[in-house]
């Protein structure tokens, strides 16, 4: 590493440039890699390997090389000018924007993350304000030479084709974010049978969590005490996609059964694991990444007419509104100082559900009051 580095800072050179463009290439193969084999059991050492090219090239060439004294380098570079510098600001003093997604200031250093973080952050706020933004973003990119490029795409594996964001090309040249059916078919080809939407739940969630930091879990059966981030807390996120692997594994073993009520129950507590991947605050309810969770609760609906066309009398209710007129049908809820409204439920965790006569209690992560 140590060599490669040096290299790496030599200005005007041209082996320098070719190093580059070689570990450019190696990345961009270990991330596709990464999304078409999930599961495979270098997962982690790749990962590993990842975060060193990502540190390798962020080097400027005019940074004096660094000793190698035997404990992991820390490379703190001079800010570089942005050339998205008035995307950042408009972004970070837009009172709206903050509404939704609390007071956090941008923290990307180059333009291809800030463009990154700022369309993620967009997927959390209501989609008529993220339309309006997203439009915006294009426009001030353009401003200063770039334009959106919808062939370069981070996929994503899910149940269907979707592009979630574009990327950029010109001056400043990035990623940008799509759903792809053919990298879940991919992951599914080394797991065998798989049900669809659960299966797309676990991909995605695995691959989503390695690129978005503020990604948090609230999810009781792994930490009940608090919202956990994922990014700081490596240990805790090994164990949610673990809990979220098991949850998956049993809606699949129900299904097999055909018992219409261990059918209800495993996908209540699949359903539980999908909504407790959060953001803090949560997103929006009619977010794009609310309506991406959505759509587990439209199949906890079909999954409940089931049981109750059985001769079952079920009742599932997804708590929202004020948590004073809810929390008798909740339990271990946790509670947050950011948000929307103070006193307000800002996302449902788990449904409440009364299955002949037996109650569950729901849980949800609300507003203080304060």
């Amino acid at each position: 590493m140590q060599h490669l580095r040096q290299l790496l800072e030599i200005e005007n050179s041209e082996l320098a440039q070719l190093l580059r463009f070689s570990l450019y290439g190696l990345e961009a193969t270990l991330n596709q890699a990464r999304i078409e084999f999930p599961l495979d059991p270098g997962v982690e050492i790749c990962d590993q390997v990842l975060q060193e090219l990502h540190s390798l090239l962020q080097l400027s060439p005019d940074q004096p090389p660094q000793p190698d004294n035997g404990w992991e380098d820390v490379i703190i570079l001079p800010p570089k000018e942005l050339k998205l510098t008035h995307l950042r600001e408009a972004f970070d003093s837009d009172s709206e924007l903050s509404y939704y997604l609390g007071n956090s200031q941008l923290q990307s250093q180059t333009d291809s993350d800030l463009w990154n973080e700022i369309q993620r952050k967009l997927l959390r706020v209501p989609e008529d304000l993220a339309a309006s933004w997203r439009q915006r973003t294009l426009d001030l990119a353009q401003e200063v030479g770039a334009i959106a490029d919808d062939s370069n795409l981070y996929k994503l594996p899910f149940i269907r084709d979707e592009i979630i964001y574009p990327g950029l090309s010109g001056t400043v040249q990035t990623q940008g974010l799509r759903l792809y059916q053919q990298a879940l078919s991919n992951s599914q080809t080394t797991q065998g049978n798989v049900s669809d939407l659960p299966a797309a739940f676990l991909f995605l969630y695995m691959n989503f969590i390695e690129i978005d930091p503020d990604l948090h879990h609230a999810l009781k059966s792994v930490f009940s005490f608090d919202v956990i981030s994922l990014h700081s807390k490596p240990e805790q996120r090994h164990q949610y996609i673990d809990a979220l692997s098991d949850r998956f594994q049993r809606t699949q073993k129900a299904e097999e059964n055909a018992d219409p009520l261990l059918n209800l129950r495993a996908w209540i507590d699949m359903d539980e694991a999908i909504h407790s991947l959060v953001f803090v605050p949560p997103a929006e309810r009619y977010s794009w990444w609310g309506k991406l969770q959505h759509e587990s609760r439209r199949i906890l609906k079909k999954v409940t007419d089931q049981a109750n066309n059985a001769g079952n009398e079920v009742r599932i209710r997804q708590l929202s509104g004020l948590y004073a007129d809810i929390c008798a049908l909740s339990k271990d809820d946790l509670q947050l100082d950011c948000g929307r409204i103070p006193g307000e439920v800002l996302t449902c965790l788990r449904v409440y559900a009364r299955i002949n006569q037996e109650e569950s209690p729901g849980r949800v992560i609300f507003r203080s009051s304060r």
